[in-house]
């Protein structure tokens, strides 16, 4: 029987960081592909607390979990609203033209 431990949940959690961050780094072009990285990482990160929550028998990282779960809904309306109305003033999405709206 396959034994799931908790350096199995970290080796995923790892995995979609590192993904997360590549993701950034790699692909500065698309703003829909930065914010879904931004949400890989988050995900990483609950993955890392519910793992530890569950090794160490305590709640506090499930409901540390939970508010980053809600933090990263409120991230991703807000983060599309704003794609929305940058979308209707200039008809673009580009990154690059996103420094024009300095000053």
């Amino acid at each position: 029987m396959l034994n799931i431990g908790l350096s199995h949940f970290l080796s995923v959690s790892a995995i979609l960081f590192v993904l997360g961050v590549l993701g950034i780094f790699l692909n500065r072009k698309n703003i829909i592909v930065i914010l879904m990285s931004i949400e890989l990482i988050l995900l990483s990160v609950n993955l890392n607390f519910v793992a530890f929550s569950s090794a160490l028998q305590d709640l506090t990282g499930q409901i540390f979990a939970m508010f980053v779960l809600t933090v990263a809904a409120a991230e991703a309306a807000i983060g599309l609203a704003i794609l929305v109305i940058y979308f209707r003033n200039r008809s673009s999405i580009a990154v690059d033209d996103v420094s024009t709206l300095r000053g």
